[in-house]
């Protein structure tokens, strides 16, 4: 494969390089299909594909008003019906980018210029916890502040930030002089699905003038469901969101969005001027020029796509979907709670789910051995099978410390009593593993 992405002089027949294509793409794990739990899940609409394929067919630079009327009026309008689910004011605004990465960076940059002097960025301090997406602590760096320039709050039994160790710390850090700025929230936390405190924290964000930021990458689409819209109660009293429609909103990569309160702090740090965009300035607040919101000059008309997706489904049926995910993550707790040696870990939070076989201590291979460390491996080998024998990819995080399996249930397309074929399998395996490994005496500790 490396030598065939060298060019030949000559030209390829479009059958040869089409079938190249094939063969290159199917090397990868299919994060689309209804049995791949891991990460967060990249389902796909059909409705998706097609919108993709006509904003790519029109190949549309979105950067500015002068280039992109149509789609950034329609883009523009979308960003503001989804700040309105948000519970976000009509000062509102924002863009869609790449994804969660994108977005968190940029509402990092947008918080560092609001609430900061240029002098005072040494001393600054932003909170998060262990639980916080990986993301927001690269955007720091990227953004210029320094790793030990971050606070890990502690969190509560279920993963999230404890309010009252937050204000300890932000005290804590005003009396060394330090300069609190930013807290970091999530809505939807990638190993278990949890949501922090949103109201707490914005009190607490209120009260020490701290902007709040809620990454709710994966789980701001819990917005557009009917029935479980209440989970994000708070979120709309943030100064920041990340959202990604490339996740629970079945689109494509990439389509991911910023949302802040005053779409002005955006245009603050973003903004640029040069000789040769003169004639795209912005005449009124109508006409947007998105390269004056974000990082990028070029960029596609990402939301397209999206809107396409909502037109054709319309909204009653994208609750449904969502409900569907939060649906199977319940139902599997139920089953697995059915089955003997099974352990939830975490409950059944926004279609995702945290457990993992634990045998018998009857099952130890022998005396002297770590019974946690005994599950550890046993679990891991649960999970590598279940993919090497194509039943399904639960793959493994750890929480407190204890390596589990998780699944996010987020497909569709996945029913019931397929997910119930999946967990009867797994129980299968689980056994196996667990006898072999004591038979063959194999466990190193």
């Amino acid at each position: 494969m490396r030598n065939a992405a060298r060019p030949g002089t000559h030209a390829s027949p479009l059958n040869q390089v089409v079938a190249d294509m094939a063969k290159i793409m199917s090397h990868r794990i299919a994060m689309d299909h209804p049995r791949f739990f891991g990460f967060i899940p990249s389902p796909v609409d059909e409705n998706s594909f097609l919108g993709s394929i006509l904003t790519t067919m029109y190949n549309v630079g979105a950067g500015s008003w002068y280039q992109s009327s149509g789609a950034s009026t329609v883009e523009d309008s979308l960003i503001k019906w989804l700040a309105e689910q948000a519970g976000f004011p009509s000062s509102s605004g924002g863009i869609f980018v790449s994804g969660g990465s994108v977005a968190n960076l940029t509402a990092i940059v947008t918080a560092r210029d609001a609430k900061l002097q240029f002098e005072q960025r040494p001393k600054a301090v932003i909170y998060m916890s262990e639980q916080t997406h990986s993301s927001m602590a690269k955007g720091i760096v990227v953004a210029g502040f320094h790793r030990n320039q971050i606070r890990r709050v502690e969190c509560d039994s279920n993963y999230r930030i404890k309010p009252s160790s937050l204000r300890q710390q932000i005290e804590s850090d005003r009396k060394n002089g330090l300069i609190p700025f930013m807290i970091a929230a999530t809505c939807g936390l990638t190993n278990t699905g949890g949501i922090d405190d949103l109201n707490g924290l914005a009190d607490i964000a209120e009260s020490e003038n701290l902007w709040l930021h809620v990454d709710g990458a994966y789980g701001a689409s819990i917005l557009l469901s009917k029935t479980h819209r209440h989970c994000a109660d708070g979120i709309g009293r943030a100064d920041s969101l990340t959202w990604d429609a490339h996740k629970w909103l079945f689109q494509t990569y990439d389509c991911g969005l910023i949302l802040v309160r005053d779409k002005r702090d955006l245009v603050e740090s973003f903004a640029t001027g040069a000789s040769y965009i003169r004639d795209a300035d912005e005449a009124s607040s109508e006409k947007v020029n998105f390269w004056n919101r974000g990082i990028e000059m070029s960029r596609p008309a990402r939301g397209m796509k999206l809107w396409f997706t909502l037109q054709r489904l319309g909204l009653d049926k994208v609750s449904d979907m969502i409900d569907h995910g939060v649906d199977l993550a319940e139902f599997a707790a139920l089953v697995f709670r059915g089955f003997e040696n099974w352990e939830i870990l975490s409950p059944a939070q926004l279609g995702i789910l945290n457990f993992r076989y634990v045998p018998p201590t009857s099952q130890l291979p022998g005396n002297g051995v770590d019974f946690d460390q005994f599950c550890d491996k046993v679990n891991a080998e649960i999970s590598r099978l279940a993919v090497e024998r194509d039943i399904a990819a639960p793959l493994t995080t750890r929480i407190t410390k204890v390596l589990n399996l998780r699944m996010c249930t987020v497909s569709p397309h996945l029913s019931r009593n397929q997910l119930f074929e999946v967990i009867q399998s797994l129980d299968s395996v689980a056994k196996e593993v667990s006898a072999s490994f004591v038979k063959k005496r194999i466990l190193k500790i």
